[in-house]
């Protein structure tokens, strides 16, 4: 049975007979499939007499499933904006699932091309009936993801208020991403599959205990762990909740140090007291008057005893592996100074959702938002030596702590622990659940970030972003006028070449600049004349370079012809977007600990072409670029792909160094004729003690490599694999694990989705 024509899709249509088998059956407007194989996926097929086209935008999809055999595990839609289908381009549905199907809104970045739909991960039976996919315009949408939260409990004053503000402040597209974050975490508070992935990687069981523990026993350093606890009017359950999970942790050198800020609720005092004779390593000073949280912390911090001071909040949950994976972390990097975790959110429920996998140390991204935060670890002779926390950060003082500490310590003594050590809860006017619940706390991030710059002699500002509230866009301060020397190698192609020098020069703020063009054997005559006519121009160079294409000779020489303090290699066919491109990227290159500095570049379409590089990244295992092909305005993970940031490469089709730099590590390897020159470049300036740095606020697009021609005949493959294996056997062991990935995040896919997970698990040697 076919069942009832719908307009517009209609579902469904096997890819693939051996993977799919349709059977009918006699229920209404309704047919049986049976998923088999290992990638079961159906298409969405348009009905034949319908041309109708799914545009961008919010869109309504409903429609009706039952399982008869197996359960669907972790559901997807996945979308073709043009470019076939990917992980990067999936929707999970888990958030959207009902009693009788899936039902909600989900958002398409482009007009769509095509959709799939992926039921299960392992085979079933599952009958479908009716289905809805219906466009709704902003208003019906924000309408319809306000009364769903309502129906899930939030208040309509808070949604409102909530609303109100983002779209004063940042506009509806503020507004909407807000309400659809809280949307779809009330649905399943975030992706389903995170709750798939905790249950695969991240949950503990008698086996683990008892490794755990027997490793515990082996461990050389065993140092007490104070836990600093300012409380104040805490929900009874949810306190409980708190120091429950102190007491249930499998290290069992620790001490809990609590100060409560005068509450006048009296279930804290009978609450505190009754778990201060339930284990003697619980501590408790109770403030006769209310000094808020920072003198409340110094309060606890005074009754430490500990070797270091872990830090956190009175409603929040640990891991019961928590401090036994700081304690592993401090035996295996004795002189840390500081130690901080990943971290997820948890609700009312229990549930846990949106995780932050983070990178290790990375100073800038830390500068655009704090993500040391939670589990955050201190060596305790250091935090009291600087004073503890400072009155008048109030709402930002974890802020303002972590940033004074990392400016007083060398950077491998700050120490990532790759596990979800810290859940945050995620409760009605907790910053967890929406950072622009306390207003005060932006004030005081903006007053720690700028008192931070100061001390470190760095010049520069920071601009809150309203579309992503709790996220600082630093826009470093250029000193003096250092000269660009634009290297730019081309043949022919005179279109792509005129239209890229043309936009240096009609968009560029900065002016201090010379051009050289690099010919490199051209033979059209437009071209030829084009090159002789931009040599007349005093900031102009048109050198010849008669040999072989080899990308990284072409650039080494004419770095030593170049006359400027920076070095900025520029692919012919990239086009200028961003007018203060230039002073921003040499803001950057010009610190001193700086090596390269790479832009933001997009296709014509506006999709991603680069947004740093990632080591291990892509199908051959090398290198990939973050969020290729996401459309522009992508948050990326926790705003990632809008915040300055350091990254282990850039392309080199918009890469600026020093000079100095540059000649340091002896310029561009010409055994790499054509791949990865870029990234041998990066990671050699890395070695040399200097970092790498990407930045959103350079844009331009990159119509990638268009004058050199494809890489798809058999002699560019042939040299493409041996660069490849050359490279490999180069940095082996930097491809593994990428400093500034996460080995929780996924090496298939350049949106930083968690997967399989490659973090170490110490008890694991145990058992």
């Amino acid at each position: 049975m076919e069942g009832k024509r719908k307009k517009g899709l209609q579902l469904l249509k096997p890819v693939s007979q051996n993977q799919l088998i349709r059977q009918e059956t006699g229920e209404s407007c309704a047919i049986r499939w049976r998923a088999t194989g290992a990638d079961p996926h159906f298409s969405l097929a348009q009905a034949e007499a319908d041309s109708v086209r799914l545009a961008a935008g919010w869109q309504y999809i409903a429609f009706e499933l039952t399982e008869k055999v197996g359960e669907l595990k972790h559901p997807r839609l996945y979308v073709d904006y043009g470019y076939g289908f990917s992980e990067d381009d999936s929707i999970d549905l888990s958030p959207l699932r009902t009693a009788h199907g899936f039902e909600g809104l989900v958002c398409m970045f482009h007009p769509v091309r095509g959709l799939r739909f992926d039921p299960s991960t392992e085979p079933c039976e599952f009958v479908l009936g009716s289905l809805v996919v219906r466009r709704l315009d902003k208003m019906r949408a924000f309408r319809h993801m306000a009364g769903r939260l309502r129906q899930k409990g939030s208040s309509r004053l808070a949604v409102a208020s909530g609303f109100s503000t983002r779209l004063l402040f940042g506009g509806p597209r503020a507004a909407g991403g807000w309400l659809y974050e809280c949307y779809v975490g009330a649905s399943a508070k975030g992706n389903g599959d995170y709750t798939s992935w905790v249950e695969r990687y991240d949950r503990l069981g008698a086996t683990d205990h008892a490794a755990i523990k027997e490793r515990i026993g082996k461990l050389a350093g065993q140092p007490l762990i104070s836990l600093v606890l300012p409380v104040y009017n805490t929900p009874e359950k949810w306190l409980r909740r708190c120091l429950d999970t102190v007491i249930s942790q499998l290290y069992p050198n620790w001490e809990l140090c609590i100060a409560d800020d005068a509450s006048p609720r009296p279930h804290v005092r009978r609450v505190l007291e009754e778990y201060l004779r339930k284990d003697s390593r619980i501590k408790v000073v109770f403030r006769e008057k209310n000094g808020h949280i920072s003198q409340s912390s110094n309060s606890a911090i005074r009754i430490a005893t500990g070797d270091y001071l872990a830090l956190i909040d009175h409603d929040d949950e640990l891991p019961e592996h928590a401090l036994y994976m700081v304690v592993e972390a401090i035996n295996a990097h004795p002189d840390a100074k500081l130690i901080y975790s990943d971290e997820d959110k948890i609700d009312e429920n229990g549930v846990r959702f949106d995780p932050y996998f983070k990178p290790d140390w990375n100073p800038d991204l830390f500068r655009g938002h704090n993500m040391i935060s939670h589990l955050g670890v201190y060596k305790t002779s250091l935090v009291r030596d600087l004073g503890g926390f400072r009155v008048g950060y109030e709402g930002s003082q974890d802020y303002d702590l972590a940033l004074r500490v990392t400016e007083a310590v060398e950077r491998h003594e700050v120490v990532h622990v790759p596990h979800v050590l810290y859940h945050w809860r995620a409760i009605a006017g907790s910053t967890a659940l929406s950072p622009g619940e306390k207003s005060y706390a932006h004030i005081a991030s903006r007053k720690a970030l700028m008192a931070h710059l100061e001390r470190i002699g760095l010049k520069g500002e920071f601009v809150e972003m309203p579309r992503f509230q709790g996220n600082w866009s630093f826009r470093a301060e250029l000193e003096g006028r250092p000269q660009i020397s634009i290297i730019i190698p081309t043949r022919d192609g005179l279109d792509y070449l005129s239209r890229c020098v043309n936009s240096i020069r009609a968009k560029s703020t900065y002016r201090n600049y010379e051009i050289l063009i690099i010919d490199n054997q051209s033979s059209d005559a437009d071209a030829l004349a084009y090159m002789d006519a931009q040599a007349m121009h005093a900031d102009t160079q048109v050198l010849r370079y008669d040999r072989p294409f080899n990308f990284s000779a072409i650039n080494n020489f004419a770095a030593e012809r170049a006359s400027g303090e920076l070095l900025l290699f520029l692919n012919n066919d990239t086009e200028v977007i961003t007018p203060a491109w230039l002073e921003e990227m040499a803001a950057h290159a010009m610190r001193s600990n700086v090596g390269a500095v790479g832009a933001m570049l997009y296709y014509p379409d506006d999709t991603v072409q680069h947004a740093g590089i990632v080591l291990g990244l892509g199908a051959a295992g090398v290198a990939g670029h973050s969020y290729h092909l996401k459309p522009r305005g992508f948050p990326g993970q926790m705003c990632r792909m809008h915040l300055v940031q350091e990254v282990s490469a850039v392309t080199a089709a918009c890469l600026m160094v020093r000079r100095e730099v540059f000649r340091q590590v002896d310029g561009f390897d010409e055994s790499f004729p054509v791949a990865f020159n870029d990234v041998d470049l990066c990671l050699r300036i890395l070695y040399a003690g200097y970092v790498n740095v990407w930045t959103p606020r350079s844009e331009l697009y990159h119509f990638e490599s268009v004058t050199r021609g494809s890489d798809a005949d058999a002699e560019r493959k042939a040299r493409f694999d041996r660069e490849c294996d050359r490279f490999k056997d180069r940095w082996a062991a930097e491809l593994v694990n990428d400093r500034y990935f996460n080995p929780n995040l996924r090496l298939d896919s350049a949106g930083f989705q968690f997967g399989a997970t490659r973090a170490s698990h110490p008890w694991q040697d145990t058992l």
